[in-house]
């Protein structure tokens, strides 16, 4: 899905070039006018599983890229499609991913004519092109909120609705619990939440809760420590990938691993970050959860898969207490990326645009 930019097109002027006479031939036959906007898609499961690649090109969406100097440090974001709007939509990346995690979101509002506007999408510190901080021990996720909300009032904005996923969820509550009345609503995508807290703070005792991100965690604690002793991490992740192991390493995230884009396996192989992995859940395990979510006083609605190894039941039931106003639904045939794995489901569920026109089920066939 390319935007045609002034760049594309080509103007040759008349003066130019000499005007030509025709040659004697058949007529061409008419040809029908290219339709400017693809036609809108039929519900969501028509567009199947995981239906698009994920893509680093921000031309592509319209957006531009900025490095962005701030109290927290540099950021690097993503952002554009400016409307007369004061309000933004912000998309926050989970641990592991950066703003190409949204891509396949994009595509799907592109595809079914609900191309979402003022978007801000920055690579949060430590993924992504975002460095971690000089000082790691400042990084805490109130602080990845305020850069957030900095960042929005930098680009021109007062208020804004923010979407997180994963990791990205912790920043978008405690977002709206610091900034009551610029946070509009939020949407949560398989965000991650107590359980995981559960499962940092004490990783033998729940460890059974939660074991895919247990053994996730094991697994970074280890990388980083063979990089701290002087070996190379990210030249293992290079072998894995050159023998085609990345795709089983990441196949408990998706509900159907053997049929994502390659281009998702390759970006999850690069972002997967020792340091920032565990320096993410160390924080996440330190969080006051309860306390911080009860001062959030806007809508909030969260989605995540029924095939989710990191978002248990229980999630959705202390979620609820926590944030009573929360609306809580599953995602049929997904996983932890909904976003990628069912990018036009996640749409309609979160209300960035009404429902298309429900189609009887016997003319339905689900992917």
């Amino acid at each position: 899905m390319t935007r045609r930019t002034s760049r594309d097109l080509s103007v040759v002027s008349a003066l130019e070039t000499p005007p030509q006479r025709p040659k004697p031939g058949p007529l061409p036959s008419p040809q029908p006018a290219p339709a400017s906007r693809p036609r809108p898609a039929p519900p969501a499961t028509v567009l199947g599983y995981s239906p698009f690649a994920l893509d680093s090109d921000a031309l592509h969406f319209g957006l531009t890229t900025s490095s962005m100097r701030l109290r927290g440090g540099p950021v690097v974001v993503r952002h554009g499609r400016r409307t007369n709007s004061a309000t933004a939509t912000i998309l926050l990346h989970g641990a592991a991913g950066s703003w190409t995690t949204w891509t396949p979101l994009l595509q799907a509002a592109h595809a079914t004519e609900r191309d979402l506007d003022d978007l801000i999408i920055p690579d949060l510190p430590g993924w992504g092109d975002t460095p971690l901080p000089a000082d790691e021990s400042t990084l805490t996720v109130e602080s990845m909120a305020e850069t957030v909300a900095e960042m929005a009032r930098a680009l021109g904005y007062e208020r804004w609705n923010v979407v997180g996923h994963s990791m990205g969820g912790f920043v978008a509550l405690q977002l709206a619990a610091s900034e009551t009345r610029a946070t509009a609503s939020v949407g949560l995508v398989s965000a991650t939440s107590f359980s995981i807290q559960d499962s940092v703070r004490h990783p033998i005792r729940h460890f059974s809760v939660l074991p895919a991100f247990s053994a996730l965690l094991l697994t970074m604690r280890l990388l980083r420590l063979v990089r701290l002793g002087g070996g190379a991490s990210s030249g293992l992740i290079r072998v894995l990938a050159r023998l085609n192991l990345m795709r089983g390493l990441v196949a408990p995230l998706f509900r159907r691993p053997g049929v994502i884009d390659s281009t998702v396996v390759v970006a999850l192989g690069t972002e997967v970050r020792p340091a920032g992995f565990v320096l993410a859940a160390v924080r996440a395990g330190a969080y006051d959860a309860p306390g911080r979510w009860a001062q959030i006083v806007c809508p909030v609605r969260a989605v995540h898969g029924d095939n989710d190894v990191f978002v248990t039941a229980d999630d959705d039931v202390r979620l609820r207490a926590a944030v009573p106003q929360c609306v809580i639904s599953t995602i049929a045939g997904s996983g932890h990326f909904g976003q990628i794995e069912r990018p036009l489901e996640v749409l309609l569920r979160l209300e960035f645009a009404a429902p298309l026109p429900v189609i009887p089920c016997s003319t339905v066939t689900i992917p």
